[in-house]
């Protein structure tokens, strides 16, 4: 998903987390601007358990310093984690992830079935969703008001040329060269995933930046007025007040899970849980909805908020928009590495 830093009032967002001590700490690893400093501070005023929180820009940041800390015997740990759902799968296979005590966690009938019992955890083993959301295209009308957007392959039109903001994610640009090409969004097949590296290679002309960092900002400051975009960040950028208009795309839309996991090795297991629980909790479930713009799939949650953000699309698209859309799968690691092969290739050039 996102990530760009701001202020936290009780957080702490630092590359390594703290040790933590006889459960009254915990140590969150996830995206920035994910969790609003006042529901941090309820959490804390209600149990005592101060949060402790750093940020990762993606997947495979998360990865890298989750294994890392697993591997070298080092006294730090983190206790509770946000992967989105292929990342999540790759955690579980490799024994990174402890499975939950659900006995801990009696606000899990608030989630939306839809959202569970997925294919990355079956049974949810190891996680409860917490966020779900798109990657789709933005345009700003206010810049581009007859510009006509609506397919990935627009995006390879020559009058884009040194305007595009992509996201600084393999997986997500190499499922929009896929679908350019017919092929599926989750790919296993070495040629087409050549292929579609091509057709990136194709677009590199057109591209501005890569930014997964602050990936709205690029629009909100006119350095760029079209590009991909988080359905999260595009949600935010409209209630600020700017004309970007969200569109999926009829190749379908890119949809991914964020989940709420805890490590193997993490130190205030309990803590976690109590954390993971209060999370689900509607009336906190509906605040982060409407601070920080992230559709949460707690049903108790859209009943309590305003009927404009309930049935806003961009946060709650239609089912059949869903049923369109492809769902990031875990590849498997062989598979994972042509894809990081071709994009280093393609980064470097």
């Amino acid at each position: 998903m996102q990530s760009w830093f701001r202020p936290l009032a009780i957080a702490v967002a630092a590359s390594l987390p703290l040790v933590a001590q006889a459960n009254n700490r915990l140590s969150v690893y996830a995206w920035a601007e994910y969790l609003p400093d006042a529901v941090l501070a309820q959490f804390t005023k209600e149990t005592g358990v101060k949060v402790d929180y750093a940020t990762f820009d993606s997947n495979e940041a998360l990865y890298a310093k989750l294994k890392l800390l697993q591997t070298s015997g080092a006294r730090e740990s983190y206790d509770l984690i946000f992967p989105s759902s292929y990342m999540l799968s790759k955690m579980a296979r490799e024994g990174m992830l402890q499975p939950l005590d659900k006995s801990k966690l009696p606000h899990l009938e608030q989630l939306e079935p839809s959202l569970l019992d997925r294919e990355f955890d079956p049974g949810n083993q190891y996680s409860v969703p917490y966020a779900f959301g798109s990657t789709a295209i933005a345009l700003n009308r206010d810049e581009l008001a007859d510009a006509e957007v609506n397919s990935w392959a627009s995006l390879w039109d020559s009058r884009w040329q040194g305007q595009l903001m992509l996201t600084d994610d393999i997986r997500e640009n190499f499922q929009m060269a896929l679908l350019t090409l017919g092929h599926s969004a989750n790919s296993q097949d070495a040629g087409e995933i050549k292929a579609a590296f091509e057709k990136l290679q194709a677009l590199k002309d057109n591209v501005l930046l890569y930014n997964s960092d602050n990936p709205r900002m690029p629009y909100v400051t006119g350095e760029a007025s079209i590009g991909l975009i988080w359905s999260d960040q595009a949600y935010k950028t409209q209630q600020d007040g700017m004309n970007l208009e969200y569109i999926y795309p009829e190749e379908g839309a890119i949809f991914w899970v964020d989940s709420a996991a805890i490590p193997s090795n993490a130190k205030s297991a309990d803590a976690a849980h109590q954390f993971i629980d209060f999370l689900m909790r509607p009336e906190i479930a509906a605040s982060i909805i409407e601070e920080l713009g992230i559709a949460v799939p707690n049903q108790g949650a859209k009943a309590l908020l305003p009927a404009e953000v309930a049935e806003n699309q961009v946060l709650f698209p239609s089912g059949e928009t869903v049923a369109k859309g492809h769902f990031q799968d875990d590849l498997g690691d062989e598979v994972l590495a042509v894809y990081e092969e071709h994009w280093v290739r393609l980064r470097a050039n």
